[in-house]
């Protein structure tokens, strides 16, 4: 048996503080907020991930696999958020949950989630919010982009990771070039003249400005390659194939790349990061959204990525059942594809523990510098 004892949720959200009705829920599992609405008749809970949701939580709320949602539901309500998600959360082994806190809503921080899954917890500052936080108290593009150095600055002293949605605002075609001073500048007064307050800063020079800004700081930098529960590209389409100049240009600074929601097109994730020493690849939604199927997915990015560039996340957010399910759909999807490999023969069953660790934890502990858990 493959076994990996803790995980490190390098890539994950806060959860919801409110009681969920049925609708809510469903809407938390439709994963982007674009979600088209599901067939008449149908639900959220009619895909990979809804059904893995009732194969996987109702045992920790006292119920059996695979009962109805409404009946799943009632009991959640009956044992409120605040246990919901301490059974929750607790069952799924992971130790370090490094959380993206620049989403909107009323989501759990890094101290809540740390104290409701007994483990630890570190921050990931997005960089667009960071932004537009910063423009709704400049008066100019100079005030602006002096502040925008300085918050950088300051939020690296305590993060331990940046993100961006660059490539899910401006498409993933992203100039590997830094914009020049000028240029910024211009950028800066066009977007905060024309712009409302607490408008999405989605002018592409900025958003490439801000790309560079953080990869000054040496903090590892992940990207929003494709869809997510947050995020999608303008145009519909993402081709990881696109960031491979952005990769190029920043080889060799010092700053390391993840690649977060490439799937469906997790091969060229894979391929990236065996071409870049820098680039690694999150196997997040990759793995949580193909639930059944997660063990082909996991075995072609095995095909192509080397060991030491993947890294184990839920890419939770909102529901606390999206951790277990991303917990557990991982650990049964290297079972099924290392364990299968150890059973043929074709690897040793020591290797297959070491790779496992790596993936589940030792990568994220050495790639963000994080205490090493033993």
């Amino acid at each position: 048996m493959i076994e990996t004892a803790s995980l490190v949720d390098q890539y994950c959200h806060g959860v919801l503080r409110t009681e969920l009705g049925l609708a809510t829920f469903e809407a938390q599992l439709g994963g982007t907020a674009r979600a088209p609405a599901p067939a008449p008749g149908t639900t959220f809970f009619d895909t990979q991930t809804g059904f893995a949701v009732r194969r996987w939580c109702p045992p920790l709320l006292g119920l059996e696999p695979h009962c109805p949602p409404a009946r799943y539901l009632a009991r959640r309500r009956e044992l409120g958020v605040l246990e919901t998600g301490r059974r929750l959360l607790r069952s799924t082994g992971i130790s370090t949950y490094l959380v993206d806190t620049g989403l909107p809503g009323d989501l759990t921080g890094p101290a809540e989630i740390a104290a409701t899954g007994a483990a630890e917890a570190h921050e990931i500052v997005r960089l667009e919010p960071l932004a537009e936080r910063v423009a709704d108290v400049s008066g100019g593009a100079g005030t602006f982009l002096a502040g925008l150095a300085e918050s950088v600055h300051v939020a690296a002293d305590s993060a331990v990771a940046f993100s961006s949605v660059a490539g899910a605002r401006a498409g993933l075609a992203v100039s590997p070039e830094p914009p020049g001073p000028g240029e910024v500048r211009g950028a800066a007064g066009r977007w905060l003249a024309g712009r409302r307050a607490g408008g999405p800063l989605t002018d592409p020079v900025l958003l490439r400005h801000l790309l560079w800004t953080a990869i000054g700081s040496g903090l590892p930098l992940q990207l929003h390659a494709g869809g997510g529960f947050d995020t999608y590209p303008p145009d519909g389409h993402a081709d990881l194939g696109a960031l491979t100049g952005f990769a190029a240009a920043t080889a060799g600074l010092g700053t390391d790349l993840v690649l977060l929601n490439g799937y469906p097109h997790h091969r060229h994730a894979a391929h990236l990061t065996s071409v870049f020493p820098h680039v690694y690849a999150d196997l997040g939604p990759v793995l949580a959204r193909t639930g059944a199927g997660a063990a082909s997915v996991l075995a072609e990015i095995l095909e192509l990525a080397p060991f030491g560039k993947l890294l184990f996340s839920s890419g939770a957010r909102g529901l606390p059942e999206l951790h277990v399910v991303g917990a557990q759909v991982f650990r049964e999807a290297l079972e099924r594809v290392l364990g299968g490999w150890v059973g043929d023969g074709a690897w040793a069953l020591r290797d297959a523990q070491r790779v496992a660790g790596m993936i589940a934890a030792g990568n994220a502990h050495r790639l963000y510098g994080l205490p090493d858990a033993s």
